[in-house]
């Protein structure tokens, strides 16, 4: 059974810099693209990030470019993302996913349960 367990998130001011990981379980974690979304309350979830399974491709959402940065260690089944230059706009639950690369995003078989990360102004 697949399992994914975020770490890492907090409170945090604008400006400020945050770096999330996700523990995957299972000997396929190394197979699989992974990803990061987010939700903010009242909002649906968004895409943020993904990365391909060994590590070479990644891809972002518009308005995290330049500012957050997604990896992915295939020896310890970690994925990080490492967030700076945060935004009151980017509070939300953010949560990993393992999944396939659709069109630049991912789509997500298996998520954790996420990590809050909340942005002050």
């Amino acid at each position: 059974q697949v399992q994914l367990l975020e770490s890492g998130g907090g409170l945090v001011e604008a400006g400020g810099s945050l770096r999330l990981s996700c523990k995957g379980s299972g000997t396929t974690f190394k197979s699989y693209a992974m990803g990061w979304f987010r939700q903010a309350p009242g909002k649906e979830r968004e895409f943020v990030a993904a990365i391909s399974s060994d590590g070479d491709s990644t891809y972002y959402r518009d308005s995290v470019k330049g500012r957050f940065i997604i990896s992915r260690d295939n020896g310890n089944k970690k994925l990080y993302l490492q967030m700076n230059s945060l935004k009151p706009e980017d509070t939300a639950v953010y949560v990993c996913s393992r999944g396939g690369l659709v069109g630049g995003t991912l789509s997500g078989d298996y998520w954790g349960q996420g990590t809050q990360v909340t942005v002050s102004s």
